[in-house]
C-alpha cells in the first residue's frame, strides 16, 4: 500500500487494522473465515484506504483468472497447445 497520495502507512493502521494485517487476512475474507469483529475492522480499513481496496480487487481478479484458467485446461484445443508449449524446452535444449 502506500501510493504517492496515501495518508498512512502499515505502521500507521486506520481503522484499527494496518495495511500489513489486511493483507496477511485476504484469504480468510475471502474464505469468510474472519470473526465478525475482525471482518469489520477489514471493511473498516477498506473503505479508508483506496490502496488495500485496490489490492483486494487484484487478489479478487486473480483468484478468477485462475479459476477459468483451470477450466480452459481441460479443453482439448488447449490441451494440445500447453502439450506443445511443455515439449519446447526439451526439443530446443542447448
Amino acid at each position: 500500500m502506500g501510493g504517492a497520495d496515501a495518508v498512512h502507512t502499515s505502521e500507521h493502521p486506520l481503522a484499527g487494522m494496518s495495511c500489513r494485517e489486511l493483507v496477511e487476512l485476504v484469504t480468510a475474507y475471502f474464505d469468510g473465515a474472519l470473526p465478525a469483529d475482525v471482518r469489520a475492522a477489514f471493511e473498516a480499513h477498506l473503505k479508508d484506504c483506496a490502496d488495500c481496496a485496490a489490492y483486494l480487487e487484484q487478489m479478487r481478479i486473480t483468484i478468477l483468472l485462475a479459476h477459468h484458467t483451470q477450466a480452459l485446461e481441460h479443453q482439448p484445443e488447449i490441451t494440445a497447445l500447453l502439450a506443445e508449449f511443455r515439449g519446447w524446452k526439451t526439443r530446443h535444449a542447448l
